[in-house]
């Protein structure tokens, strides 16, 4: 069977976990890709995960430091997964796309919604595929609950409830300054939480948010909480959700939060609720979360569990990278595509507009670029 030609652009520590979950569709007999060349700025990260691949593919990719170069000496490479740094999402992908590759991207798609609309339109443009390397929607517990919701066991969806609150002073390099991150976790993190958002219970029409950066001073020490550095990045999120369905949300992020850590997810409906890491509680009854995995697991079709949990394997990664290769093939569709992952980043960028306006802001003017003041301070 002839395999799709891969290359990596970015070798850093997500590229690692790609290259994990490659791995681990090897290792389960699922060998419709080969990795010919890996490309970072940083020649030894690159070696590094030439490496990596080496020891379990059998033979060593061609390793390069600029991916113009790479594109241009390795012509018979079919599809690229981008794993830079925020900013050079754009650009890469834009590259790869007109040089009529497929692309993986990992999230967030874009440094801006206007430099995701122009990936978008250069994919379309040169009929490739595009997909967001969205994973956490693939996971056994978000199926279950999804299909938890939309079996009607907590009825129609009131409320959501998603609250990660602690405290960490710890610097986190690149991901800590806006002009290459884009934001802090409200996007980085954050397109993960609002596309279970979406996934679960619709799309979201309007929000209000105030973002804030109660420490801008993080340390590189993080044990003795020295050596210093000044961050632009918010720290703290606090928004309420609109959806389209009437669904009311709350949306809290903070790592500033001296004391006490909580995190609590849950969404709640005219008959019941479901909780992350806990269970489906009703007005008669509380199911735990792994009896309602079994009874999901049970529910499907030899075929459905094969697509979703194919040879029985779970890492996230490993089932989006077999969807992606699958759908270049000519097997499947794409799930999380582009459009998902521009969908996915409006939602984070209309906290940061709607922080910056102080104002309620509906998505769709963010996701159409008609709202982008906050976003012009990126570019």
């Amino acid at each position: 069977m002839e395999r799709v030609r891969s290359a990596f652009i970015g070798c850093g520590g997500i590229a690692g976990e790609h290259v994990k979950g490659l791995k681990l569709l090897w290792e389960n007999d699922i060998k419709t890709f080969e990795v010919i060349a890996v490309c970072d700025i940083d020649k030894d990260r690159a070696e590094k995960l030439a490496e990596d691949v080496f020891s379990f593919q059998g033979y060593k990719p061609k390793v390069y430091a600029n991916s113009e170069e790479m594109l241009l000496k390795e012509p018979d490479i079919q599809a690229v997964d981008i794993c830079t740094i925020h900013k050079e999402h754009h650009t890469v992908a834009i590259r790869c796309l007109s040089a009529k590759k497929h692309v993986t991207i990992e999230k967030p798609l874009a440094l801006t919604m206007r430099y995701a609309h122009m990936i978008l339109d250069s994919a379309e443009k040169n009929e490739c595929i595009l997909q967001v390397a969205e994973n956490y929607r693939r996971a056994l517990s978000e199926r279950t609950i999804n299909w938890v919701i939309k079996s009607g066991r907590i009825g129609k969806p009131r409320m959501l409830f998603w609250e990660d609150i602690s405290e960490g002073l710890w610097y986190w390099g690149w991901r800590h300054h806006k002009d290459l991150a884009g934001g802090g976790w409200t996007l980085d993190g954050g397109v993960h939480f609002v596309d279970l958002f979406r996934y679960h219970i619709g799309e979201v029409e309007e929000l209000y948010a105030i973002s804030k950066t109660y420490n801008p001073i993080r340390f590189k020490d993080r044990d003795n909480l020295s050596d210093p550095v000044v961050i632009d990045v918010e720290d703290t999120i606090m928004s309420v959700l609109k959806f389209e369905n009437g669904t009311t949300g709350t949306w809290v992020l903070t790592d500033s939060a001296v004391g006490k850590k909580t995190n609590f997810r849950a969404i709640y409906g005219d008959k019941g609720s479901i909780v992350w890491n806990d269970g489906l509680y009703t007005r008669k009854e509380y199911i735990p979360l792994e009896k309602l995995e079994e009874e999901y697991l049970n529910s499907l079709s030899e075929e459905k569990r094969g697509r979703l949990f194919p040879k029985g394997i779970r890492d996230t990664i490993a089932i989006e990278l077999k969807e992606f290769f699958d759908a270049i093939i000519g097997i499947g569709e794409i799930e999380t595509t582009g459009l998902e992952g521009l969908k996915d980043e409006a939602i984070s960028m209309a906290v940061y507009e709607s922080s910056w306006l102080n104002i309620p802001v509906k998505i769709k003017d963010v996701e159409d670029c008609k709202i982008e003041n906050y976003q012009k301070t990126l570019i």
